[in-house]
């Protein structure tokens, strides 16, 4: 599930998310992780996943056209790519509250654009009216097994590509009136799904997950399903210079552990296949960094002081 990035009010509400999904939705079919996981014959899978973004909760009202399409195209590529799927196929339900062509027609191209970089195609959907909303559910195959939440084994490295917490002081500082840089608003309404680096972590990661609810979360989801653990060193998460001047003035480490919105990829690498990263680097111009390692138990963050809230849906 994508997260929201306008924290809600708090509800009398008993669940969570996930506690809501696991209750009510969970009817044995194997929910858990970034997409729907379909053996559709010897060695190939079939992959789906499905997100809504709403105005107001998931962008900000002025948010232009072009960025709404993009990030919800790319937040679908993004839970793809945490499985290491090739896109194939998406269908788009758009709600209105107006017809407005000069608006469909910037949505429209932006869409498309991205849909065409990624070889993705557009092949169907719906259309109503009422509060502005997109939802897209984006389809991608599988050659071989696909990357899951629950291979992580004690001694894996942990590792995230780029860098974390630039969305996410985006947000802030766009809630607080204050006008972004131009990186950070990049990271913030045209994040890069990492499709590649999933496709070449077939067979190398043990596990991964997308980040977009934060990274103790997202990672806890990786600990959850491998019943492991893991030790996270706070001081090689990896930031651009204007998240680590933030953290160095402010020392909010939580909006890079938790603030979310990043969407790159979490995953876990056994010791034998740590030189393959170091290809993969090089052969991607990805960065990619060992935060931590999987151990037993519990979840350790080596140099936090204090708790950080990742999003709650609910």
């Amino acid at each position: 599930m994508q997260r929201s990035l306008e924290a809600l009010p708090l509800t009398n509400s008993m669940l969570s998310e996930f506690e809501l999904i696991n209750k009510y939705f969970d009817w044995g079919a194997g929910i858990g992780d970034d997409c729907a996981l379909i053996d559709v014959g010897v060695h190939q899978q079939f992959v789906t996943t499905v997100d809504t973004l709403i105005e107001g909760v998931h962008f900000p009202v002025d948010t232009s056209p072009v960025d709404i399409a993009y990030k919800a195209l790319a937040v679908n590529l993004s839970d793809l790519a945490a499985m290491g799927a090739t896109p194939n196929y998406f269908t788009l339900a758009l709600t209105l509250p107006n017809i407005d062509e000069q608006w469909l027609e910037d949505f429209s191209s932006s869409l498309k654009a991205l849909a065409t970089e990624y070889n993705i195609k557009l092949i169907g959907g719906d259309t109503t009216k009422g509060m502005l909303s997109i939802t897209i559910n984006a389809t991608g195959t599988i050659q071989g097994v696909a990357l899951m939440r629950s291979g992580a084994k004690v001694g894996d490295g942990i590792f995230v590509s780029n860098t974390l917490g630039d969305a996410a002081l985006a947000w802030q500082q766009i809630q607080n009136q204050k006008i972004p840089s131009r990186n950070l608003l990049t990271q913030f309404n045209h994040p890069e799904p990492q499709v590649k680096l999933g496709q070449v972590l077939l067979g190398v990661a043990s596990s991964c997950i997308d980040i977009s609810d934060g990274l103790e979360q997202d990672l806890s989801h990786i600990l959850s399903h491998s019943k492991v653990g893991a030790s996270i060193d706070l001081d090689a998460l990896p930031l651009s210079n204007e998240v680590a001047q933030y953290i160095a003035n402010t020392g909010d480490w939580c909006v890079a552990l938790a603030g979310g919105d990043d969407y790159e990829l979490c995953f876990t690498v056994p010791e034998s296949q740590l030189d393959t990263i170091q290809s993969i680097e090089k052969k991607l111009g990805v960065v990619l960094t060992k935060i931590g390692v999987i151990v037993e138990s519990g979840l350790e963050i080596k140099g936090l002081d204090k708790t950080c809230q990742s999003y709650q849906h609910f």
